[in-house]
């Protein structure tokens, strides 16, 4: 569903209004706008952000033990191989790869699970919902990619809502790394690099359009340098 996209500087007001309430410095003054008046936005289809969620739910259990031909087999019955990047498949197969930054994709598969309804909130200070894993693929029951479709019955957010915390999730990005520098106190028990993989799940799941957008980006493609 392609809306307009809502008043991009309101939403930073509203954003930055969040950043005072938590206490966290504020980026400065020529920080970008996400995107532009008149801008367009829309979520990736449904499918694909499954797709992603179960792709990082399959990759997270191989961080904690979960074999690889069990792990092969399961994406291969689910038909889930082309959804899986040549660093994931690498990892999947012989886990080569930064087995840290895996791990750290429990918060970036949060804010999926948000995008789709499966989560009620994406607050800044509060880790990951502990209830999460049941809303995931039950893979050590043998529950298919399809039978779990069935089972969360997904409801995406409004897309305007979606960007609004989008927005919200680039300036705090911004901040926590400047919190974290600055040697201060977080808000919250969440830190950095959690933020950074809420926001990478959100830059990849809210689709922006308008002259000065490319197109949207791949899962390994999602920049977080600005």
């Amino acid at each position: 569903m392609l809306v307009a996209a809502p008043d991009p500087r309101e939403v930073r007001e509203a954003s930055l209004d969040e950043l005072s309430r938590l206490g966290l410095p504020l980026p400065p003054a020529k920080f970008p706008l996400v995107w532009e008046p008149g801008d367009e936005v829309e979520l990736r289809p449904t499918g694909e952000i499954e797709a992603r969620i179960a792709v990082l739910h399959l990759i997270l259990a191989r961080c904690f033990g979960m074999p690889a031909q069990t792990a092969m087999s399961w994406l291969l019955e689910s038909h889930l191989v082309d959804m899986v990047t040549p660093p994931e498949w690498q990892f999947v197969v012989g886990g080569r790869g930064d087995h840290r930054s895996f791990v750290l994709h429990h918060d970036a598969l949060f804010s999926l699970s948000w995008v789709l309804g499966l989560s009620k909130q994406l607050d800044p200070t509060v880790p990951v919902d502990e209830r999460l894993v049941e809303r995931m693929p039950y893979l050590a029951g043998g529950e298919t990619f399809d039978q779990w479709r069935a089972r969360i019955l997904a409801a995406p957010q409004h897309p305007a809502d979606a960007a609004a915390l989008l927005d919200l999730h680039y300036c705090l990005d911004w901040a926590y790394l400047e919190v974290e520098r600055s040697g201060h106190r977080l808000p919250g028990l969440v830190d950095a690099n959690a933020i950074g993989q809420r926001r990478w799940a959100l830059e990849w799941a809210v689709m922006l359009r308008g002259p000065y957008h490319d197109e949207p980006p791949g899962w390994e493609e999602v920049d977080l340098s600005t």
